[in-house]
């Protein structure tokens, strides 16, 4: 039986391994085709893969398991759950795979792009650019159809000018100017806080005008110190909780 195939990931050796093998293989899960077989290679392929222990890579498996992503059966194998919920948690732990995984495994539609001029709110943020190219997409629930957030996205024009509008609705901003596009990302920073929903958001979201929901902000910047992209996230309050977990070392 033909099995799965995940992206491969260079790993940062300030965080927990198993953190980012998780965060990638659920990224590469969320984000697979609906051809792409369920059934995942062994623990010791998938160790190989990661270039990580078998025992890191049991406990990123198990992290899948109590979410619901996949099952494993004794002999049979692990495979993918085609039909579990998701998108719901967010946990961030500082990697970049953890933003892509926060961002994948919804329906997308890309309700409008263009370029315009740098937004006043976002100006300290491209102090080089007169204009950026802006995104605009609505995130839904693959299964039930319920919009769960719709994503602005600022990103630098001279990175635009590559991006291919088909990779957005399948991927995340964050992986396509990455493994797409080829941009040096070095960092992403966030910042989440609640809010009333506005006219937009509520009407997007299908929520009742000045009902919570939570604003993320993300900031991507490459190693030169540039950034790159801004994202703004209106998630539904109701269907999305933010946990951060700090490395005390």
């Amino acid at each position: 039986m033909t099995s799965f195939a995940p992206h491969s990931i260079v790993l940062n050796r300030k965080l927990p391994l198993w953190y980012q093998v998780s965060q990638s293989l659920r990224a590469s899960i969320l984000g697979r085709s609906p051809r792409d077989p369920l059934r995942l290679p062994t623990e010791e392929q998938l160790a190989v893969h990661y270039g990580v222990s078998v025992l890191t890579m049991r406990q990123a498996l198990k992290e899948l398991e109590d979410e619901g992503l996949i099952t494993r059966h004794r002999r049979r194998g692990t495979f993918i759950e085609p039909n579990a919920r998701r998108g719901t948690p967010v946990r961030l732990l500082g990697s970049v795979d953890a933003i892509v995984a926060q961002q994948s495994g919804m329906t997308t539609e890309l309700l409008d792009h263009s370029h315009a001029r740098v937004p006043a709110e976002l100006a300290e943020f491209f102090p080089d650019l007169a204009e950026v190219a802006t995104y605009h997409r609505l995130r839904s629930d693959e299964k039930t159809g319920e919009p769960t957030n719709h994503a602005h996205n600022y990103v630098r024009p001279e990175l635009a000018d590559r991006i291919d509008l088909d990779d957005l609705v399948r991927w995340p901003m964050t992986k396509v100017l990455r493994d797409i596009v080829g941009a040096d990302i070095s960092r992403i920073t966030d910042t989440v806080e609640a809010r009333l929903a506005d006219p937009e958001t509520a009407r997007l979201l299908n929520v009742p005008l000045l009902s919570p929901i939570l604003h993320y902000t993300g900031i991507t910047y490459d190693t030169a110190g540039r950034v790159l992209d801004v994202a703004v996230i209106h998630y539904r309050g109701d269907r999305f909780s933010f946990t951060v977990t700090l490395d005390a070392t």
